[in-house]
């Protein structure tokens, strides 16, 4: 897979978008405030293939679809909201001892709180840490999907979810997402250091999210086409 080429045409392609349509940047720019519900849905445009980049229109559809991505994306987030939750219950019983103490009130006897919570907080930030990973990887190809097929039960069928991974290169796929990942802190590194500036920085900050979002997404795009999916 040829990264500098995608990256190029991924820059290309969010250039395309803005630059010089600053009308349509303002209109991202509203997207993005309004929940950034409307620029989800633009974003699903974007995973569909859609060349040259697509208007900002059809509010309508924008918003339906924005609420549909927000919806898959918080169901993939579920695994990890359940380990975090479950973290917390277990800092409060190591905390106080055992589940008993919780509904008596009576203060813990035994063990070492500070010494429990700190074992648990490190097997649960490597849980953490697995699964994130985990998800990112098949979230990423779900999306897409979800946006080629216009199924929501698509973006989590694993099977064909791994198939489409499988055609790529799990190397490869990795490799892909580890270089996107080191080119957005690269960005946000810059957009941070600008973000500095009083006032002027808040603004600067607000207008470049729908950009990243643009070249993330067409970077994301290539990465699945490459798998010569629909």
């Amino acid at each position: 897979m040829d990264f500098d080429k995608i990256l190029g045409d991924s820059f290309a392609y969010t250039k395309e978008a803005i630059v010089g349509k600053w009308m349509q940047w303002l209109l991202l720019v509203i997207a993005t405030i309004l929940l950034c519900l409307p620029l989800l849905g633009y974003i699903l445009k974007v995973y569909r293939g859609e060349k040259p980049a697509p208007e900002v229109k059809d509010w309508g559809t924008l918003f339906i679809d924005g609420i549909k991505y927000a919806i898959v994306s918080l169901a993939w987030a579920i695994p990890l909201l359940i380990i975090f939750f479950v973290m917390i219950g277990a800092a409060i019983v190591a905390f106080t001892g055992n589940p008993a103490v919780v509904l008596s009130g009576t203060p813990a006897s035994s063990g070492n709180p500070a010494s429990i919570m700190g074992a648990l907080g490190g097997f649960g930030l490597i849980v953490v840490i697995i699964v994130a990973i985990l998800t990112v990887i098949f979230a990423t190809i779900g999306v897409i999907r979800f946006a080629r097929t216009g199924s929501m039960g698509e973006a989590f069928n694993i099977k064909e979810i791994s198939a489409t991974i499988g055609k790529i290169g799990w190397g490869t796929y990795i490799i892909s997402l580890v270089v996107l990942i080191v080119t957005l802190i690269v960005v946000e590194i810059i957009i941070w250091i600008l973000g500095m500036i009083p006032v002027l920085g808040m603004i600067i900050q607000l207008v470049f999210i729908a950009p990243v979002m643009i070249f993330e997404a067409r970077y994301l795009c290539q990465v699945y086409d490459a798998a010569g999916a629909a």
